[in-house]
């Protein structure tokens, strides 16, 4: 974990569990929520797989008003995980992320945290007695979580893509840019991500009081954050890397290895994925027995803690339980 002070703001009604990763020497974190009630049936997993700036806590896990999107899948009857990657929140730091961000590459790509996913899918199959679980991603966090996917059919049930990133054609005589290893990302950065897509005419979509509750847990993510002017969150770059190559023609992983049922949810709003990265997404999940394109109004790329967050909450809840209400009628 990061810090005494970190592991003191966990939540108490949460299972955590810190485990060997894929890198010797370096743990992974997990944390652990399960559904309520039981009607007889198999526990069904799910697994929370986030984005490029911020863990588990400050997205799936984190409460407005007393209610996270982990809440609604808990209230659903599912078992909910919520993984950080090496550099974020309460996992392992890179040894790197101690060096210079311009000597080593970027840290965090859809190569080595697939493997990460598939260390902590091991353990929750184990620790659960579980064959297959299902897997709910943010933005970047798409690209590792179809990748794996698509190496483990079998363990996957289905797949939620919340704002995935997709591939746009090359552009001519343009390459993206080379990034260091890790870069600082302010609490205005965050900000800025809030608002940089909701149309001028529009009321805000995030509460200022939510948004300065939301920053200082995402401060406590990093313990040295705050010794930092301005105040920041060390965070590794191989995300933002790759989502720019997937922009220049290079998607991180082959969306027609993915052979679970896939959802992609988007905002009207976000920015990062547009109508036309959505058609080309949802036509390349060509193997897939069962694709939707679900696009909700109002939404930005953040639409997880905005406040039309409860429609994504319920349509992924419906999503994941599809199956279910499909075995019922037959």
């Amino acid at each position: 974990m990061t810090d005494d002070k970190a592991a003191s703001k966990l939540d108490a009604r949460e299972q955590h569990f810190l485990i060997p990763g894929p890198r010797d020497g370096l743990s992974l974190f997990l944390r652990f929520l399960a559904g309520n009630g039981s009607d007889g049936t198999p526990r069904r997993a799910v697994l929370y797989v986030h984005g490029a700036t911020f863990p588990s806590a400050l997205s799936v896990a984190h409460r407005f008003d007393g209610r996270s999107w982990r809440d609604a899948l808990v209230d659903a009857g599912f078992d909910v995980w919520g993984l950080d990657f090496y550099g974020f929140g309460h996992s392992d730091r890179y040894p790197e992320m101690s060096q210079p961000a311009k000597e080593n590459p970027p840290l965090c790509t859809a190569d080595d945290a697939a493997a990460q996913i598939g260390t902590a899918v091991r353990f929750i199959r184990g620790h659960q007695g579980i064959e297959r679980l299902s897997l709910i991603s943010h933005s970047w966090g798409a690209m590792p979580a179809a990748k794996f996917a698509g190496a483990h059919p079998a363990l996957v049930d289905r797949l939620v893509m919340f704002g995935p990133i997709g591939r746009r054609p090359p552009r001519r005589y343009e390459v993206p840019p080379a990034f260091p290893a890790w870069r600082i990302v302010t609490v205005e950065d965050q900000w800025n991500r809030f608002i940089e897509d909701v149309p001028p005419h529009e009321p805000p979509v995030l509460a200022r009081a939510h948004f300065e509750q939301w920053s200082e847990a995402y401060l406590d993510s990093d313990p040295e954050s705050r010794q930092r002017d301005p105040a920041g969150v060390k965070t590794p770059l191989g995300p933002f890397s790759e989502i720019l190559q997937a922009w220049h023609g290079k998607l991180a992983y082959d969306p027609a290895k993915v052979r679970a049922p896939v959802a992609i949810i988007r905002g009207e709003w976000d920015g990062l994925m547009l109508d036309d990265d959505a058609r080309w997404l949802f036509d390349a999940f060509c193997n897939a027995p069962e694709k939707r394109d679900i696009k909700i109004s109002r939404g930005t790329h953040l639409m997880h803690l905005e406040t039309r967050r409860h429609a994504l909450w319920r349509e992924s809840v419906n999503f994941l339980r599809s199956d279910e209400a499909a075995s019922a009628t037959t």
